[in-house]
């Protein structure tokens, strides 16, 4: 009875440790942003959050294509993500994608191991944050984080 009461609190402590554990990528430690997580078996979300509690990059690690259909004409940046070329767009909003408050938002998606998937949002507040977060971006390395998705769900 002890070693069933013993196994028992044992798988115990794994599942609560394996839900505290950080499933986001580390941020450099002057960034001056927090993230915000939710972990589920086939995604994981991670919202980076200024002081003001302003979201500025949002990351969604999946083990699903997302097919998000990116259009060349909106097409900006070259640029990296954790570790893989890819290119930075203008969200395509019905037309919208023209508008001022656009200029500095960012969508980019990226497969960065096989049937692993990267989905990145940047909402900066003018040209200059646009380009930090970018370059925060590029220090980004998913594939531990990624590393715990179920794959095929």
């Amino acid at each position: 009875m002890k070693t069933v009461i013993a196994v028992g609190l044992s798988l115990f402590s794994v599942a609560a440790w394996a839900q505290t554990a950080p499933a986001c990528p580390t941020l450099p430690t002057n960034a001056g942003l927090t993230w915000e997580q939710r972990v589920d078996a086939s995604f994981i979300t991670c919202k980076a959050t200024t002081d003001d509690g302003r979201q500025v990059l949002n990351v969604m690690l999946t083990a699903r294509d997302p097919r998000i259909s990116l259009e060349r004409r909106l097409r900006e940046e070259e640029s990296t993500f954790s570790g893989e070329k890819m290119y930075w767009y203008r969200p395509n909003l019905g037309g919208q994608e023209t508008l001022p408050a656009m200029a500095s938002r960012r969508i980019a998606v990226v497969e960065y191991d096989d049937d692993r998937y990267a989905q990145v949002w940047i909402n900066a507040a003018s040209p200059e944050e646009l380009g930090s977060l970018i370059s925060l971006a590029r220090q980004l390395d998913v594939h531990s984080a990624g590393a715990q998705l179920s794959a095929g769900n």
